[in-house]
């Protein structure tokens, strides 16, 4: 009798990890939209002009990337549909099997039941028995088989409406599967078109080599002298925090031999044998030692501990500097499709709707630094160790010293290298060595 209910079982596990599957699917899709439907709302402003741009080139990169990911999440539903088609299959091969069995069960109880129908053979059964306990056996026999016979007609129906379940649900997702075909299909023709359109501002870049090495050339000099800045403003927290460390250690000194003396003229030495260093090489006296380099210097006060604590636990889930932004370069070394031209990234730089979109710090902080870069403010906010910089700003509204929160509005995007929309260079350093933000950022 455990046979129904093994496949009962088998019909739900094969049912549960699809439908997560397909959650977790819808999920990604929907994110990818969302975000595909922001690239494109960018793409707009800069499609229609004359003059091909790096930034044209970025964003359908980016767009072709989405797209590329969105036919995947696609192809991977084709999959999970095909695998719960082809689960669907074998277990009504297998529930088939089981209502033969159980018919041809049900088919001998029936024939037996016919043979031996008379009651007076049922009566002759009974009373044959060799004492009366003997008797209250067969009467129970004869009721568990009747119960038998009922339960094998139950068990057949339970049966054959899992049958018919099971291949309700298989229309259900080949009709599921048919319009992921078509989705398939239209994404597809969608990526072809984006893969021209990029093929097409590619061989105007080409063209124009020279024009985008004098500007990768700029851009250089300008990540250059803002990796320079922002350098420069850590070493001096570095040292700051350096000096201050070495300036509380020598007053802990002092006051530790200022009471050592002051506890030895209060209280006259006890003399015992063999505890005069004098006379007794095993007793060494405790000399102040040096103390121990700290790993880092931003790491030294309470209020630092937290902040670098804090800002490691929310690693992948600080809050994007601006809203709707879109990452047009990405973290390290760029390259320009069929060129030569390649260049690094100290940090990412996100298309904004447009200029003067605020721009808001990711994590609470102080502010260390507020500068001019000649074609836009910056400003590098301490949080412990860890270092956020706002690069191309068209204006700031935090002052060097300044505490901010977490959301609270630095400045304002300046902006972009073509004058088409809104751009910030966004870089996250922990000291001086630069890291990837993306990964600290919310997805």
């Amino acid at each position: 009798m455990l046979l129904p209910f093994f496949f009962f079982g088998f019909a739900v596990a094969s049912q549960a990890q699809p439908a997560q599957d397909k959650t977790q699917l819808e999920k990604e899709r929907q994110e990818i939209q969302r975000e595909l439907q922001e690239i494109q709302g960018v793409y707009n402003k800069v499609k229609g002009q004359t003059r091909q741009t790096l930034g044209q080139l970025n964003i359908l990169n980016r767009k072709i990337n989405l797209q590329e990911q969105y036919i995947s999440t696609i192809n991977r539903e084709l999959r999970n549909i095909d695998d719960d088609i082809y689960l669907s299959e074998l277990e009504i091969y297998r529930l088939n099997k089981q209502l033969d069995t159980l018919k041809a069960q049900y088919a001998k109880s029936i024939v037996y039941s016919y043979k031996n129908r008379s009651n007076y053979d049922y009566v002759n059964f009974i009373f044959s028995a060799s004492s009366f306990n003997d008797a209250v056996k067969r009467i129970a026999y004869l009721k568990s088989y009747r119960a038998y016979r009922e339960k094998q007609v139950s068990t057949i129906k339970e049966t054959q409406v899992l049958i018919a379940q099971r291949k309700k649900q298989q229309l259900v997702r080949k009709d599921q599967k048919g319009v992921a075909l078509q989705s398939q299909t239209k994404q597809v023709q969608e990526l072809a078109v984006q893969k021209k359109e990029k093929d097409a501002v590619v061989a105007e870049l080409k063209s124009k080599e020279k024009e985008l090495a004098g500007q990768i050339a700029s851009k250089k000099k300008r990540d250059r002298d803002l990796q320079n800045a922002i350098t420069a403003i850590v070493r001096r927290e570095i040292e700051a925090a350096k000096a201050k460390a070495k300036a509380e250690a020598e007053a802990k000194r002092k006051a530790d031999e200022l009471a050592a003396k002051n506890a030895a003229k209060t209280t006259p030495p006890v003399s015992t044998p063999g505890t005069n260093p004098a006379t007794n090489p095993a007793v060494v006296t405790k000399r102040n030692e040096p103390a121990k380099k700290p790993d880092s210097y931003l790491d030294l006060n309470a209020r630092d501990v937290a902040l670098n604590s804090s800002f490691q636990a929310n690693k992948a889930r600080l809050p994007w500097p601006v809203d709707n932004g879109i990452i047009t370069l990405r973290y390290g070394t760029n390259k320009i499709e069929n060129t030569l031209l390649t260049f690094d990234n100290p940090g990412i730089t996100i298309a904004t709707p447009s200029a003067g979109v605020p721009v808001k710090a990711v994590f609470d902080g102080e502010v260390s630094g507020v500068y001019n870069l000649g074609d836009g403010m910056a400003v590098t906010i301490r949080h412990g160790k860890y270092f956020t910089t706002y690069s191309n700003l068209s204006g700031v509204t935090v002052t060097k010293g300044a505490s901010v929160k977490t959301g609270q509005q630095i400045g304002k995007a300046g902006r972009d290298d073509d004058g088409n929309g809104g751009q910030i260079d966004f870089i996250l350093m922990i000291e001086t060595r630069n890291v990837d933000p993306m990964p600290w950022l919310r997805r």
